[in-house]
């Protein structure tokens, strides 16, 4: 196995694990790493999805007692079936736009330019939200309602738009709708679950041909690295919100939109070819 690819297999795990559960968008990041580092193609577009089941893992592993309570319980106990339904609930909006919008989004939005507009703009709305005042009428995820769930899966579902960030738009949409930043923080771990596993699935499915057995070693690197730095971050976020608010990523994301669209404009960085 060629150790500079294991490399870029590794740091681009990395850079997923990091950004999956951030404001700050995972699929543009990965969009300009991959760039920057030329690693291209459809076998690499595929790797860049199945990594993200490694961070699904991360969020099970930490949550696991409680998602396991509410498999075991949904039966008996109707706060832990409507958890799941919940869960299920907002999974649908994205879904379905996917299936509709998916394939042109993916060839006319996943460009360095589109990735760097939404990231400024993206900052922007998290400024303006924060400036907000919130009543805070859900103070857990078990407190949600069936329209509360909906509500915040229309809000991921701008997500499909590179640079968004899902778990940005979870996060600053459920906290609009009225969850305290704990539960719309924890809900967006939950919704990760059946989002990211689905679209890891049917990318795998989707792309079957393209499985060979020379990839898993740089899928073996590429998911050990996602999964350690999701753990780290998802137990990180939860302490984080609890005392912090979420401009230090707004700041973050301008910035950050703005050097890629000033190397862009200048011809500093080849982003063309993502």
């Amino acid at each position: 196995m060629d150790l500079l690819l294991l490399l870029k297999a590794a740091l681009l795990g990395v850079i997923e694990g990091l950004t999956e559960f951030l404001p700050i968008s995972s699929t543009g990041h990965l969009i300009l790493g991959s760039a920057l580092l030329d690693f291209t193609g459809e076998r690499a577009k595929l790797f860049l999805i199945v990594i993200q089941s490694a961070a699904i893992l991360a969020v099970v592993w930490e949550y696991r007692q409680r998602l396991g309570h509410a498999v075991r319980s949904a039966r008996q106990d109707a706060t832990a079936r409507q958890l799941l339904i919940n869960v299920a609930i907002a999974f649908v909006p994205l879904a379905a736009l996917g299936l509709v919008a998916g394939k042109w989004l993916k060839a006319h939005l996943f460009n360095a330019p589109v990735v760097a507009t939404t990231f400024i703009l993206g900052g922007l709305i998290i400024l303006w939200a924060e400036r907000r005042s919130h009543a805070e009428r859900v103070a857990s995820v078990e407190a949600m309602s069936a329209l509360d769930a909906l509500k915040v899966g229309i809000a991921q579902a701008f997500a499909l738009i590179p640079g968004t960030s899902r778990s940005g738009a979870t996060i600053i949409g459920g906290m609009l709708f009225g969850l305290s930043r704990r539960a719309a923080t924890e809900f967006t771990f939950f919704l990760a679950i059946p989002t990211l596993g689905v679209a890891s699935l049917y990318a795998l499915y989707k792309e079957r041909a393209l499985l060979s057995v020379d990839d898993l070693g740089m899928w073996a690197v590429g998911m050990l690295a996602s999964f350690a730095s999701a753990f780290f971050v998802v137990r990180w976020l939860i302490r984080f919100v609890s005392t912090h608010s979420f401009k230090v990523f707004a700041w973050y994301r301008i910035a950050f939109g703005l050097i890629v669209l000033l190397t862009w404009q200048q011809g500093w960085v080849h982003w063309v070819d993502i």
